[in-house]
């Protein structure tokens, strides 16, 4: 039996977590659903900032499949070596393993909610490639 609770939170009231470094890339992130912060699971989801001309998320992978929605903005997404720009309003849907990234070559915030099919994000173990 689910121990879920309906929940309704915003980024002010998370944690601003933060990627910057060479393997990882720039990137901040807000966790806003995950069973260790608040009472859901089988699913987790946060928003995540990309900076204008910081590079972004590296190509990376991981065993689940995850999903876009761009807030505001426009990117680079590479999924297994093919470019697309993206922007607001679009909904992405990334297969599990697929290697992919997103950068932020333009002069606005880059801004997206991104949702795992797993409780936890810290369950998430992202692969970066070398």
């Amino acid at each position: 039996m689910s121990q879920s609770q309906p929940v309704i939170t915003r980024t002010q009231e998370r944690q601003r977590e933060e990627w910057d470094d060479p393997v990882r890339g720039n990137t901040a992130f807000y966790t806003l659903l995950s069973s260790d912060i608040t009472p859901t699971d089988s699913m987790c989801a946060g928003v995540a900032e990309v900076a204008p001309g910081s590079g972004g998320a590296r190509s990376h992978r991981h065993a689940e499949a995850e999903i876009y929605y761009i807030l505001e903005g426009t990117g680079i997404l590479t999924v297994d070596g093919v470019d697309t720009i993206v922007s607001k309003d679009a909904v992405i849907f990334i297969p599990g393993n697929a290697e992919h990234g997103l950068r932020n070559e333009s002069t606005s915030v880059l801004r997206l909610f991104y949702v795992f099919p797993t409780g936890r994000f810290s369950e998430v173990v992202y692969q970066f490639a070398d």
